[in-house]
């Protein structure tokens, strides 16, 4: 079942941290169980008027704050097989980043330290699709290794980080 997802920005700064008063935590939470929330209902639960959440909202958009976005069900798609790749590199890390980052079907691209310099995820129809990607990974200059962690059942995924006491 497709569902809405508030997704990180990547690249929060420190002066972002000043958006997420108590307030903005709260739309956050309300958005992060439905992306489609009307924002009349969500400044009910929170406290103001749409059209305040509506500013609040756009502002943490813009800050970069978050994104609304669907997030879709790989298998109901057809793509049955998603797996995490753990790949070690020499050059350019960031260049290989991104020319692994170009691969369609590589979802998720991230530079790391310890065993591996990038972890990525690739979703894809079956096995012989993902022996594909895998072969278009090894062949990008600098990927000096691979390794293929295939995903066997999902038992969690979530993405309500931001907003809890635990993380404030």
């Amino acid at each position: 079942m497709p569902r809405a997802a508030i997704r990180r920005h990547p690249q929060l700064n420190h002066a972002n941290h000043a958006l997420l008063d108590d307030i903005a935590k709260q739309i956050i939470e309300q958005l992060q169980e439905d992306g489609r929330r009307p924002y009349a209902t969500i400044g009910r639960a929170v406290g103001l008027s749409e059209a305040a959440v509506r500013q609040r909202v756009q502002r943490l958009i813009d800050a970069g704050v978050m994104q609304i976005v669907a997030v879709t069900d790989p298998l109901q798609l057809g793509l049955g097989r998603q797996a995490m790749i753990g790949v070690k590199t020499t050059g350019d890390l960031e260049g290989i980043a991104d020319a692994i980052a170009a691969i369609d079907e590589v979802d998720y691209v991230v530079i790391t330290a310890g065993s591996y310099d990038l972890l990525l995820e690739a979703v894809c129809r079956n096995d012989d699709h993902l022996l594909e990607i895998l072969h278009e990974v090894r062949a990008v200059q600098g990927v000096i290794g691979a390794e293929v962690f295939v995903y066997l059942k999902l038992r969690k995924q979530t993405y309500s980080w931001g907003t809890g006491t635990s993380t404030a």
